[in-house]
């Protein structure tokens, strides 16, 4: 008889458990939501996740010191992509910034420089004027130009200008998981909440493979 109270005592604590396990995952149209039409990856065979920001998004500059630590201990398997958002207007030239830092391989080593600045007061609304800044942290004012300016940097400024209309987003940071499930800060609960919603349906995705 004890065994088999014991026994019952287990299975129910088990049940308990899962049905636990169960509400915490994100939930469809709740926490996130499932693309009608899965985007393409840039990098297949991957699972993919986006960060979509401005800039001058002062939710985005508070997300960096969460997102960051975040994203550098992904998984080989993953591939973490940041695309600016551009609305028109201050959020296109930012956006071409950003792209611009990306072309010319310097992204990494001035984007948080880029971030405190505009949000200490620099408007950075004319490519002389990032040049100008961007000299200060050691890159070159007439490649900056040249590259801003160029064919290629268009193109991809119009890539991205594509890529967030396929998302469907209407603000930032938002963030998606592999080209299918989007969700942002106030749909996740927070930053933290953003991030375990990412680590689940990565988790997903890998499962599906």
């Amino acid at each position: 008889m004890r065994n088999l109270i014991l026994s019952a005592a287990l299975v129910t604590a088990s049940l308990f458990g899962m049905t636990a396990q169960a509400a915490d995952e994100p939930v469809a149209g709740k926490q996130y939501v499932e693309l009608s039409s899965a985007v393409p990856v840039a990098v297949p065979g991957k699972i993919e996740v986006v960060e979509l920001f401005w800039y001058g998004c002062p939710h985005c500059y508070a997300f960096e010191p969460t997102i960051n630590p975040w994203a550098e201990k992904l998984p080989a398997d993953v591939n973490f992509v940041r695309i600016p958002a551009m609305f028109g207007g201050i959020w296109n030239v930012h956006g071409q910034l950003f792209i611009t830092l990306e072309a010319m391989g310097v992204e990494h080593k001035v984007h948080k420089a880029v971030f405190e600045a505009i949000h200490g007061g620099a408007k950075l609304a004319t490519p002389e004027e990032m040049a100008a800044f961007l000299a200060n942290e050691g890159v070159d004012k007439d490649k900056f130009l040249s590259t801003y300016n160029s064919f290629a940097v268009k193109g991809k400024v119009e890539d991205a200008k594509k890529k967030a209309q396929a998302y469907q987003i209407s603000g930032v940071p938002t963030m998606i998981v592999n080209g299918k499930y989007r969700f942002d800060l106030g749909t996740a609960g927070g930053p933290e909440g953003a991030l375990q919603v990412a680590d689940q349906l990565i988790a997903k995705e890998r499962a599906a493979k």
